[in-house]
């Protein structure tokens, strides 16, 4: 319909996977080399694994792989994996031209050809790939009878490859105990997170520019809002994007701005968390802000008031897997007032449940910021992203050091293999763990052979605000901290200027704390100044355990 006025020769932002239309972010080329990695030489048989949340882009890579296997690679694509094991062994037999008349039915008789066929795939020097798309769809014993099918090989390989693609669900199912003989036999995993606002930027230029267009009618606001409205989820971007330039074209205008993107948004929207608006301080005019930060200092809820950014990486290498997407959950009765009798609530902790908390903990710690869809932003926060809307820092600390700070935090437990618990709640010697819901009251002494002092702690963040304020800065930042200054332990009294007075203060406020004392507000500091406006969440001194916890 807006073809012609753009001067376009087909739609920019349709939804199907054209190969033409392909981008590929840097995280996007990362999990295509690794897939690349999985079925050539290096992933020696056994398991790749690549998870994303919905419309992040996975089927567009399995396109991109298939048109760059190696030439004696054959592959096998199941995209149907919602079959029993034995219908998943006929599927992985036709696509490889297996003959399975007679077999139906019989998983061992499917077995045995399919072994003949690797054997003599591997006698003439081919190697033989299994990708199942939409994994997390597969059932416990579908994916055990996938995991004996690894069991397949010669004295010295596997004969053969299986790359499972899924959503952020396959995680926490490959996490089950009965299946973690399958989870140690992934060579390669990575997780696939959404664009960054760059990448957006750059996604929306390069569709537009290979639909034909001689210019890109988005202007910078309008790119900010798609990122803003879709997550940087590319599925959500084009839905967006398509809708906002049939808006301009309806409404006769050249160019597409921030205004005509969030009317799009707001009109395919239909109750879809992962699109709804959110409103920062810092884009609104002065006057409004100046209202705000006086609520600020009257004790509003600091969820809506700009944070610093820039938090320190954790572990970001190709093996940490960003959250998934959360799902839906339903309220939990943890947070009532009642006994704190601590006889009452404590548990134990074993390695099932621990595992399942860990790949919960930052829908739990999204949940307690009262949005659960906010979980992939917070654990890509703590990994070093700084334009997800969140902020994190990572700290090393005492149970004390917690309980003073008064904010639910994530703990790291090891050794060995890292695992995330998050910490709601605090009271003498029993602590509060694991997601709303899920919850357990245990003894600090049950966690105190896996918890060696490290923990996270995130909070909502506009992207793009200062990584840290000093000496001669002005401006929205610092007058939201100047706010907090004035409502501290010991409050700032003088006037709205960083001056040598203002920082000495701060400088005595970070020695109180035991922070770096440089007279600078970075993450630390912040988050220290924030815990006297904070109204909520906080760190639970009484709690209720449903009992079947």
């Amino acid at each position: 319909m807006y073809l012609r006025y753009f001067g376009l020769n087909e739609r920019p932002f349709a939804i199907t996977p054209d190969p033409a239309f392909v981008f590929l972010s840097d995280r996007h080329r990362d999990a295509l080399a690794h897939l690349l990695f999985g079925i050539g030489q290096g992933g020696s048989g056994g398991f790749v694994q690549l998870t994303g949340e919905v419309g992040t882009g996975k089927t567009t890579l399995c396109r991109c792989l298939l048109e760059q296997v190696p030439e004696d690679a054959r592959i096998a694509l199941v995209l149907n994996p919602l079959v029993s094991a034995s219908e998943l062994l006929e599927s992985i037999c036709e696509e490889l031209g297996v003959e399975t008349e007679g077999t139906q039915g019989s998983a061992k008789k499917l077995v045995d050809r399919l072994s003949h066929y690797l054997l003599d795939a591997h006698q003439s020097g081919a190697r033989v790939v299994v990708v199942i798309d939409e994994a997390q769809n597969l059932s416990p014993e579908a994916l055990e009878q996938v995991r004996l099918l690894t069991n397949l090989e010669t004295s010295k390989e596997k004969l053969l490859q299986i790359v499972l693609l899924g959503q952020p669900e396959l995680r926490d199912l490959l996490q089950r105990r009965d299946l973690r003989q399958l989870a140690q036999r992934i060579t390669a995993r990575y997780h696939l997170t959404p664009l960054g606002l760059k990448d957006t930027r750059r996604y929306v230029g390069h569709r537009m520019n290979v639909a034909g267009a001689e210019r890109n009618p988005f202007k910078s606001g309008a790119v900010k809002a798609i990122f803003q409205r879709s997550h940087g989820v590319p599925r959500l971007i084009n839905i967006i994007a398509d809708r906002a330039l049939l808006g301009a074209y309806a409404s006769e205008a050249t160019m597409v701005d921030a205004r005509m993107v969030h009317a799009a948004a707001d009109e395919i929207q239909q109750g879809e968390p992962g699109m709804r608006r959110r409103i920062w301080p810092w884009a609104l005019s002065g006057s409004v802000l100046a209202s705000l930060l006086v609520l600020l200092g009257s004790g509003l809820d600091f969820r809506t008031v700009p944070q610093v950014s820039s938090p320190p990486a954790v572990d970001s290498t190709q093996t940490a897997e960003p959250v998934a997407q959360p799902v839906a959950v339903e309220p939990a009765p943890v947070a009532r007032e009642t006994s704190n009798d601590r006889s009452a609530f404590s548990g134990s902790l074993d390695d099932q449940w621990l595992a399942q908390q860990s790949a919960a903990a930052w829908r739990g710690l999204a949940e307690t910021w009262g949005n659960v869809e906010d979980a992939w932003e917070i654990q890509g926060a703590c990994q070093g992203r700084n334009d997800v809307g969140f902020a994190c820092v990572y700290n090393q600390g005492t149970w004390l050091r917690i309980e003073r700070l008064g904010l639910p935090v994530v703990l790291i437990l090891g050794p060995g293999e890292e695992q995330f618990l998050l910490l709601r709640g605090m009271q003498s010697d029993v602590l509060l763990v694991g997601t709303p819901g899920e919850s357990r009251a245990v003894l600090k002494q049950t966690l105190e052979s896996r918890w060696l002092g490290a923990y996270l702690v995130a909070w909502p963040q506009p992207a793009g605000w200062p990584g840290e304020i000093k000496r001669g800065d002005s401006g929205p930042a610092f007058e939201t901290v100047f706010e907090m200054a004035k409502n501290a332990d010991q409050p700032f009294q003088g006037p709205l200027v960083f001056d040598a007075r203002f920082e000495q203060w701060l400088v005595q406020f970070q020695q109180r704390h035991g922070l770096e004392a440089d007279g600078i507000v970075g993450p630390k500091t912040l988050l220290y100044l924030m815990k006297y406006v904070i109204s909520e969440p906080g760190l639970l001194r009484s709690w209720s355990v449903p009992d079947e916890v």
